[in-house]
């Protein structure tokens, strides 16, 4: 049905794709009902007593779906003979629902091969009332069951949790933008979200959190872990007595596992300072337990606190929203003061504290939203409140996180951006030299650095190119790139170049060698000088990154391009072996200043011209990329 022919329109086409992602929202709102009604139809035929029949499971497993997506049920069978309503969403529940009405969007909306692209807007419309056509049905089935919904949370917050699942499958299977707004949206927001850096600092601040709110979740998770700890024998009485088979056990282990995101939030509830509420009369704190509670008998309730004042163990929550700011602060001072960026892109202190209040507002938006949910009345008596009060646990979320969050991100930010270096490392101590003598030595060991880093670009920019030069430059001069967890690595004050480039001050020096430098260079080699001899003869030589480190100037190789040179010459060339010395030194006769190569024992310098300008082009060669020349391919004649 949805192939297109050789013959079909655009209109066809539209029409075909509007009614494929209606189909689609039907069939995730058909995936989420009968995966939940094959588990308690499981229950039902695994139990020895059933109360009801086919129907009637049918018609329970339509309410407890369509309170997954938030409807508020009404259980009709009492004891008082007074309905009693049942509004707290077991919130593992929610998850499946959610994913299958995004994914059944996101699919709907993605483009396929061959087919135009559909309309987003068209597509989040069908896949949205395919699946309400779902529930709408499933609402009408559960009428006459032990859990009738309630018909005015059929449009919010039904509607509305799957209106947003969709959404987010759209905007998902649109790559995620953040904007342009739509045409009705004020045009100052719509200015703003056109600008990068609005949506750097939004996307930052959303990251912030929703780490800060995923921090609270876990911290409130391990509250209720500690506290099931501590009263293990009264959880298992009271799951033993809610069941005396396998099966009803197994559907109360069902319903407790569903609850353990409600009972997380109930402990991040708790760590805030605003606890739950335990019926109309008792609200559990970190500084007691004050009133009666209406604690019904399950398992995850013996985590509840036991009445009176609170003990130094129930202040140790307060823990959590403490870790909750400084996860806050921490992310949103990674934005601000990236460890790969330049000082200079840095925000300012101004747009720090901005993105921290922000996501301080957001952590607290969404503890709200979740305890709110979390929570919700279990009867018309004193269960009529039962959870976390919402309204006072966004605002405790946001004094937490605003007045924590904020100083940390401010002090994480200036240790971020710290120079390196600052307290770690002397490399001569003020003492051991005067101070005369300690400055004019440090000014002449700066000179000298300086004249030898222009050299050394100078080097890299004609072995790499005028293309590559401003990146040689770079690196000659900044060095190597420190690690937080080294910061004394490359780093020197005067003093220490006062140590690297005199001699006399140089045996002062920490006994310990300079980071980077080769365990066979000269004590007064610098940081960063790589190789044999590196640092003789030339106070601040630094030699490049991409220098080869092969066996060239090894005997074997230097006997063999010597060879070469010889059988080229014609007989020209004097028969004596090259010389030994090491020619990383340019002081050695190795490096000729001048066209005319080394006088050797026998023959004059003028023969050995051609010698002493081919040899040394190797290392040029190599730093220009080139390859080495081939010992067994004949010379140039001279």
């Amino acid at each position: 049905m949805t192939q297109r022919g050789p013959k079909a329109t655009a209109e066809r086409n539209r029409t075909l794709d509007l009614a494929s992602a209606l189909v689609r929202g039907a069939v995730a709102a058909g995936l989420g009902l009968g995966s939940l009604t094959v588990l308690v139809m499981v229950v039902w035929i695994s139990s020895p007593y059933p109360d009801i029949g086919p129907g009637g499971v049918l018609r329970a497993a339509a309410g407890v779906w369509l309170l997954a997506h938030g409807a508020g049920l009404v259980r009709p069978d009492t004891l008082s003979g007074v309905p009693a309503p049942v509004s707290m969403v077991p919130l593992l529940l929610v998850l499946g629902p959610v994913w299958l009405a995004h994914r059944a969007a996101r699919d709907a909306a993605e483009p396929e091969e061959g087919r135009p692209r559909p309309s987003r807007a068209g597509a989040f419309c069908a896949v949205t009332a395919g699946y309400l056509l779902v529930v709408a049905g499933a609402a009408a089935c559960a009428r006459g069951g032990s859990l009738r919904p309630d018909p005015d949370t059929l449009v919010f917050p039904v509607a509305l949790v799957v209106a947003g699942a969709a959404a987010a499958g759209v905007w998902t299977a649109a790559g995620r933008p953040f904007g342009p707004l739509p045409s009705w949206s004020p045009l100052v927001l719509q200015e703003a979200t056109a600008r990068t850096l609005f949506r750097d600092r939004a996307e930052a601040a959303c990251r912030s959190a929703a780490a800060g709110v995923t921090v609270l979740l876990g911290g409130g998770a391990l509250l209720v872990a500690v506290a099931l700890g501590r009263n293990a024998g009264a959880a298992q009485d009271a799951f033993l007595g809610l069941a005396g088979d396998w099966s009803g056990r197994f559907a109360v282990l069902l319903l407790a596992a569903s609850l353990v995101p409600n009972a997380a939030l109930w402990g991040a509830a708790y760590g805030l300072g605003p606890g739950f509420s335990l019926g109309t009369g008792a609200t559990a704190t970190p500084l007691g337990l004050d009133g009666t509670p209406a604690v019904p008998h399950f398992p995850l309730l013996a985590a509840v606190p036991d009445q009176g004042p609170g003990s130094l163990l129930n202040g140790a929550a307060l823990a959590v929203p403490v870790a909750a700011a400084l996860a806050v602060a921490w992310f949103t001072a990674r934005r601000a003061a990236p460890a790969d960026a330049p000082r200079a892109q840095a925000w300012s202190t101004r747009e720090t504290v901005r993105v921290a209040l922000l996501a301080a507002l957001g952590c607290a938006a969404g503890t709200a939203l979740l305890t709110a949910v979390a929570g919700g009345p279990l009867g018309t008596g004193a269960l009529r409140e039962f959870g976390p009060v919402w309204w006072l646990a966004g605002p405790a979320a946001l004094a937490w996180t605003a007045g924590i969050g904020v100083p940390a991100t401010l002090l994480l930010r200036l240790w971020r951006l710290r120079t390196p270096g600052w307290a770690w490392r002397r490399d001569v101590p003020e003492a051991d030299v005067p101070p005369a003598t300690a400055t004019a030595t440090a000014r002449a060991a700066a000179t000298a650095t300086a004249a030898a880093k222009a050299r050394v670009v100078a080097r890299a920019t004609a072995a790499v190119g005028a293309e590559d030069g401003e990146k040689a430059e770079a690196e000659a001069v900044i060095g190597r790139r420190r690690r937080w967890w080294a910061p004394w690595r490359g780093r020197g004050g005067a003093a220490g170049d006062a140590a690297r480039g005199g001699g006399a001050a140089a045996p002062a020096a920490s006994s310990v060698p300079a980071p980077g430098t080769a365990p066979d260079a000269a004590p007064d080699a610098l940081v960063g000088a790589v190789g044999p001899g590196a640092g003789r003869g030339d106070a601040g030589f630094e030699p490049y990154d991409f220098l080869p480190t092969d066996p060239w100037h090894e005997n074997d190789f230097r006997e063999a391009r010597w060879a070469s040179l010889k059988r080229g010459s014609g007989g020209l060339m004097a028969d004596f072996p090259a010389d030994p010395a090491d020619p990383a030194d340019p002081a050695d006769p190795a490096f000729p200043a001048g066209p005319a190569g080394p006088a050797g024992p026998a023959g004059p310098a003028g023969p050995a011209g051609p010698a002493g300008s081919a040899a040394p082009a190797a290392p040029a060669d190599f730093a220009a990329g080139r390859p080495a020349p081939d010992p067994d391919r004949p010379g140039p004649t001279p």
